[in-house]
């Protein structure tokens, strides 16, 4: 079993299947796989989580979220064999593991967080509390999807992120944040309700 050992490459070997051509391997065993470390069961878990903490990443520092992504990376294959949970705590602590190094790179740059922005094409698949605000967010367009999101109170559009985006349940979203389940809930529910009440005034929201 080949070993984990530093910055984690994504292309396979074929041993593990592709995620996008077949239902691919359990996520549970998968991670358990890549705290034996097996370095294929470890790619799984990049493929999976790595794209949305991009566009998680790119929401708070912008075109350096790659570079972000990278040092959370090095940090995670250094730390997996320490991880305590399963999956959904793991997507969890990889998010908290990326937003620590956000936060750093922004000191380290001088820079206080932008106001969070998020792609059209990621609030189109936004899950929201009920059928109205989803509907609504299917109709907007990307610079009025811009807009909007950075009107957000900074807690909701976090919330919105990682629980629509990222995938996270409010538990996870809770730790990533420091907050409450509960309270992640709500800033979610708040956020998107905003947003559609916001789309519904100026005409975009669907009848």
């Amino acid at each position: 079993m080949e070993r984990v050992a530093g910055t984690p490459v994504p292309e396979g070997d074929g041993r593990w299947p592709d995620r996008e051509e077949s239902d691919g391997p359990d996520p549970e065993f998968a991670l358990a796989a890549a705290q034996q470390g097996d370095t294929e069961a470890f790619r799984v878990l990049y493929r999976d989580i790595q794209p949305r903490l991009v566009r998680y990443l790119r929401a708070l520092v912008g075109d350096d979220a790659e570079d972000v992504a990278s040092e959370t990376w090095l940090q995670v294959a250094r730390d997996l064999g320490r991880f305590r949970g399963g999956y959904d705590g793991f997507r969890g602590w990889v998010v908290t593991v990326g937003r620590h190094r956000a936060l750093d790179h922004l000191r380290r740059e001088g820079r206080r967080p932008p106001a969070v922005l998020v792609p059209a094409e990621d609030l189109a698949a936004l899950a929201a509390a009920d059928d109205t605000a989803a509907g609504a967010l299917e109709a907007v367009s990307t610079d009025a999807a811009i807009r909007l999101i950075a009107t957000l109170p900074r807690d909701q559009a976090e919330a919105v992120l990682l629980r629509a985006v990222v995938g996270l349940d409010a538990a996870s979203a809770g730790h990533v944040l420091g907050k409450r389940p509960g309270a992640v809930r709500t800033a979610a529910y708040r956020g998107l309700r905003t947003l559609a009440k916001q789309l519904k005034q100026s005409g975009q929201a669907p009848g």
